[in-house]
C-alpha cells in the first residue's frame, strides 16, 4: 500500500487533462432545494452528475457498483457490513454520484478530529473519464473541510498505477510511509 495525502486547502477546479469540473448547488432535476437538502449537482463534460448523501435503497446498487471496481478486495471487505458501519458514524460523509437513476460513483469519508479520510473511491467503468471521480472527490473535501479537516489522507496499492496518477492529478501526493493495519474483527 502507498499512503496518498493532500492539504485540503488546495481545491481543483481547474483544466486537468481536457476536462473541467465545475460543482455548484443545484436541486436535481424536477425538484425543489432545500436549504439542508445535502445534494450537489457537478456539471462535466458529458453530464449531469448529482451527488448527494447515500439512503438505504441504495444499497444494492452500492454494492453491486463495488463488486465491479473492487473484485479482488479481501474477503473480509464484505460491502453490506462496510455500509451498515458507515452508517452508524457520519454517515453525511457517504455519498453516491447519480446519473439519471443509476448509481456510477461513491466515496465514503470520515474525519476523526486530526485527519480526515478517503474510502470505497469507485466510479463505473463505463462512466470513468468524465469527470464524476473528480466531482465526488470535490463533494467530499468540501464536505470534511465544512467540518474543520485540513488534511485527507487515502490509501491506494502501489500496483494500481492508474488510480495514484488519478489522485496525483488531484493534487495528491505519495508520502514516504509505512501503512500499517491491525484487524480487529
Amino acid at each position: 500500500m502507498i499512503l496518498v495525502e493532500r492539504l485540503v486547502e488546495h481545491r481543483f477546479f481547474d483544466v486537468t487533462e481536457d476536462l473541467t469540473v465545475l460543482v455548484f448547488f443545484a436541486p436535481p432535476e424536477g425538484s425543489q432545494r432545500t436549504e439542508n437538502s445535502g445534494n450537489t449537482c457537478a456539471e462535466t463534460a458529458t453530464g449531469r452528475l448529482l451527488i448527494r448523501p447515500y439512503a438505504e435503497p441504495d444499497e444494492s446498487q452500492v454494492i453491486q457498483l463495488w463488486r465491479e471496481v473492487f473484485p479482488d478486495n479481501p474477503s473480509w471487505n464484505v460491502p453490506k457490513a462496510d455500509i451498515n458501519r458507515k452508517l452508524t458514524v457520519q454517515r453525511e460523509l457517504f455519498l453516491v454520484g447519480v446519473l439519471g437513476s443509476e448509481i456510477v460513483a461513491t466515496v465514503m469519508a470520515g474525519f476523526d478530529g486530526h485527519r480526515g479520510w478517503v474510502h470505497l473511491v469507485a466510479v463505473a467503468p463505463k462512466h470513468r473519464r468524465q469527470g464524476f471521480g473528480q466531482a465526488i472527490m470535490a463533494e467530499a473535501e468540501k464536505r470534511l473541510r465544512d467540518i474543520g479537516c485540513t488534511k485527507i489522507n487515502l490509501q491506494v496499492r502501489a500496483t494500481n498505477e492508474g488510480v495514484i496518477s488519478f489522485y496525483q492529478k488531484l493534487g495528491y501526493a505519495v508520502e514516504e510511509r509505512v501503512s500499517m493495519g491491525k484487524r480487529l474483527a
